[in-house]
């Protein structure tokens, strides 16, 4: 049985690319009916001699012989059926069409090859309209492929950076083709039954087609039951063997595999760990439905990770896009053969910008960073004597320009706390951290004053703030649930920051700023008052930079200039 190789989900991917292109250009030609049957005949000479020259043939036929073949062969190799609602739409599209397309290709490339039939447009669309449930049967066709394709093209297409500007163009044209298809058709149809009611214009028809009698509409007929029934016994067969496997794997020793919160899920041997999770129903993220495309199932391992095989160049490959970890692996690739314990990295509700390349520190790592808490003073009691709205509006100025601050001196918004802003730096810039965090001190010092002078006549008092500034090792990453996961800082640097901010308040200053951060930064503070502090929970004092008014820091030149407010 073939594998779910790289190989074989290219091979899929371009035959079906070959055939929706084919597809594609007979929607078009359908189109043209709304223009004339003749607009639509002369298209087609067009594609039968791009599809019917030896080339054209070869590439068809293969495309079409590849594409179920594969499909057939992953409907076997699925370990569950449990599967997200788009793909099982897709896999059952999939099966109706060789029931729905059988009849439509032996009357026309099968009789055009046994007995030179020149199916002209009229021929076809005559067969199409000959009764009103041949009629419907070829427009479920046209929608059914139509759908399968797309559906496949956009849920390939979903994990490519540029596809979303794409998004509204393609759905416009995913509805606008087939409806002008169908209108086409359906005007050919009507005037080729109109047409009909000349039973001359019939038998001219069919003489200048040269259509061989009864003898074709015995080939076609005849013959469509005995493809129709081989191909529902291969699918029979198919399902057979699955339920057989199933059998003999519950008789072999399985994994067990266990998740946070004490969630287990039992693989079968050869199960994959998604797998697994399906079939347990526990929820797990996979944007491109366990192909080892997106890496959004990524998983981190923890006990039983040494029992299992080394990753293979793909799916290294892979890994290495989005920068993970040794002990992180896909969980579509790995079949556990001993017990494991898993994490999920990506929420189950993922988004295809969650199978975007990321920094590793995404994935949580460790980082020497500069982080800063900045807090309003007094801005309890004045928020108290103004309306809710005043005081939003009031809040929202004042974010709106300690982000900016914040921003263009490279450093990275963590949360807002109430009146409380977190920032992180450095997290990609290394040791240029503390001069970003010091540069964007200055800068929020700065925009502070020029916010009061706009708003002065709304406050009975300015605007004050303080701000604490440590630099040291934590571990970054995004943490939280669901919508509320974010890129954050946890480790003893961040508290440490947290209480240098509120000891502004006991020096009545705008800025307290550890040495370390002026060290890491290479910026002369001696002109600051020094101090030994003690902080909560660290054996020895910390020395320390007091700042009364931050706007007086020293400027300095950042990486990638970032402009500052002067």
């Amino acid at each position: 049985m073939l594998s779910n190789g790289p190989l074989v989900q290219r091979l899929r991917l371009w035959s079906g690319l070959v055939l929706f292109i084919y597809v594609t250009l007979h929607l078009l030609n359908h189109s043209l009916g709304i223009v004339s049957l003749e607009a639509m005949e002369a298209m087609r000479l067009w594609q039968v001699w791009l599809w019917r020259s030896v080339p054209g043939t070869l590439l068809l036929a293969g495309a079409a012989l590849t594409h179920a073949a594969m499909a057939l062969a992953k409907l076997y190799r699925r370990r569950t059926l449990r599967m997200p609602a788009w793909e099982a739409v897709q896999l059952v599209l999939g099966l109706l069409i060789p029931l729905l397309l059988t009849q439509h290709v032996l009357g026309t490339r099968g009789v055009v090859e046994m007995f030179a039939v020149r199916d002209t447009y009229a021929y076809v669309l005559l067969a199409h309209w000959s009764d009103d449930l041949k009629a419907i049967r070829q427009a479920a066709l046209l929608a059914i492929v139509w759908v399968h394709g797309c559906i496949g093209l956009h849920f390939w297409l979903r994990l490519k950076p540029w596809y979303r500007r794409l998004v509204p163009g393609a759905y416009a044209v995913a509805v606008l083709l087939p409806a002008t298809s169908l209108i086409g058709w359906w005007d050919g149809g009507r005037a080729i039954r109109a047409l009909a009611l000349d039973r001359a214009w019939v038998r001219a028809l069919f003489r200048d087609i040269g259509w061989p009698g009864d003898v074709g509409g015995n080939f076609v007929y005849g013959n469509e039951p005995y493809i129709v029934a081989g191909f529902l016994v291969l699918v029979g067969c198919i399902a057979v063997a699955r339920l057989v496997r199933a059998r003999l794997a519950a008789l072999e020793p399985g994994a067990r595999i266990t998740y946070p919160g004490g969630r287990t899920a039992f693989a079968l041997p050869g199960m994959t760990v998604l797998e697994a999770s399906r079939a347990a129903g526990i929820p797990h993220a996979s944007v491109c439905g366990g192909r080892g495309r997106c890496s959004t199932c990524r998983v981190r391992l923890g006990a039983g990770r040494d029992r299992l095989p080394s990753a293979d160049a793909d799916e290294q490959l892979v890994l290495d896009r989005v920068g993970a970890p040794p002990n992180v692996r896909l969980a579509c690739q790995i079949r556990p053969v001993a017990p494991l314990d898993v994490m999920p990295l990506i929420p189950a509700a993922a988004t295809p910008n969650h199978a975007q390349p990321g920094a590793a520190h995404v994935q949580g790592a460790e980082r020497v960073i500069a982080i800063m808490f900045a807090d309003l003073r007094a801005f309890t009691s004045l928020s108290e004597a103004k309306l809710p709205y005043d005081v939003v509006f009031l809040l929202n100025q004042y974010f709106r320009a300690m982000g900016e601050a914040i921003e263009q001196s490279g450093g990275h918004v963590d949360k807002f706390i109430g009146d409380g802003i977190m920032a992180l730096f450095g997290i990609e810039a290394g040791a240029a951290g503390c001069r970003q965090a010091l540069a964007a001190t200055r800068s929020m010092a700065m925009m502070l004053d020029r916010l009061n002078r706009e708003l002065a006549g709304d406050l009975p008092v300015p605007l004050r703030m303080g701000i604490g500034l440590h630099a040291g090792r934590v571990v970054v990453g995004e943490m939280g649930y669901k919508q509320a996961t974010t890129l954050t800082a946890i480790g003893d640097a961040v508290n440490v920051a947290s209480r240098l901010e509120a000891l502004t308040k006991d020096f009545a200053c705008q800025a307290v700023i550890s040495r370390r951060v002026a060290r890491e930064a290479g910026i002369d503070l001696s002109a600051f008052p020094k101090h030994a502090v003690p902080i909560r929970g660290r054996a020895t004092e910390l020395r320390v930079h007091v700042v009364v008014d931050a706007s007086a820091l020293p400027e300095m030149a950042l990486p990638g200039d970032h402009a500052r407010p002067s």
